[in-house]
């Protein structure tokens, strides 16, 4: 039987793993995979189990955004280019949702027993790396301050009502964006993502035609500070409609980035906390991950 290592998070989503990993290994194993299953206990877990990816045929990750990122992390620290499949758990799925994915846990094992690796590309800012969005401003604190109990128990509605309580204090940040062709950006603004998925932080979402999750390109969506209230009701129809081309929002793809801030920018990167001050750079890794779906 080829050899399978699956990492699993069990206490991701209101601890959904727990009832269904038996069946989860049952129709991994009629897949002709043997597994090792590694449940992790605290943060950095992952990453460090993934570092023995080259020894299987196959990882499988059990858990939200979170524990995909700190596996994808471990696999590309060692040069790991073992083929991944993904059963999304988490409390919002935004990156399993816009990669097609089933997010019933069972069904998700069966795609992975009879799918095909697609390459993945990966963003790699400051040193660390980020699977599908990096983001700042409005609603991106929720994803690293929800507790992990209110998550479990109120899965997606505890990033709402976090959300919700950071309102008051949402400021605009002053940044430059220069791209990888020489354009620059510059405003304050609320909110900024750089993505490779359709939906992200569980309240923006992008028509598929926008994004290409293996062309080399990350997806830039800028909002602006409104400057009175037919602005702001322009970016709620932009959220809504997620129509974007509009003088409040700024919407462009590129490999890299050069972004500069004369403050502290608190990023969410696959919804892992980091503070950034004055210049960084975003590059993106073509095809670095091989996604089984």
């Amino acid at each position: 039987m080829k050899k399978l290592l699956m990492i699993v998070n069990p206490v991701a989503g209101q601890k959904r793993m727990r009832a269904s990993l038996l069946d989860v290994i049952t129709t991994l194993s009629g897949g002709g995979y043997e597994s090792t299953v590694l449940p992790t206990a605290r943060r950095g877990d992952a990453v460090e189990f993934a570092k023995r990816a080259a020894e299987f045929d196959l990882v499988v990750i059990c858990g939200g955004d979170g524990t995909l990122n700190e596996v994808i992390d471990g696999m590309l620290s060692v040069g790991a280019t073992t083929p991944v499949g993904y059963i999304p758990c988490g409390s919002t799925n935004d990156f399993g949702s816009s990669m097609g994915l089933p997010l019933d846990v069972r069904r998700a094992a069966k795609v992975i027993t009879g799918g095909m690796p697609h390459p993945l590309d990966i963003g790699k800012m400051c040193g660390r790396i980020f699977s599908y969005v990096a983001s700042f401003g409005a609603f991106t604190a929720t994803s690293y301050n929800a507790p992990q109990e209110v998550k479990n128990v109120l899965g997606h509605a505890a990033y709402v009502l976090e959300g919700i309580r950071d309102l008051p204090s949402i400021r605009p940040y002053r940044l430059s964006f220069e791209t990888a062709d020489g354009k620059t950006y510059k405003g304050d603004y609320v909110f900024g993502a750089i993505a490779n998925s359709t939906s992200f932080g569980g309240v923006i979402h992008l028509k598929e035609e926008l994004v290409s999750t293996n062309d080399g390109l990350f997806e830039v969506l800028l909002i602006k500070m409104p400057k009175n209230l037919i602005e702001f009701n322009t970016i709620l129809n932009s959220l809504s409609n997620s129509e974007f081309n509009n003088k409040c929002c700024e919407f462009f793809k590129s490999s890299s980035l050069k972004i500069t801030s004369e403050v502290p920018i608190a990023w969410s990167l696959d919804g892992e906390y980091l503070l950034t001050e004055g210049t960084v750079e975003m590059t993106t890794l073509r095809g670095a991950v091989n996604l089984v779906k």
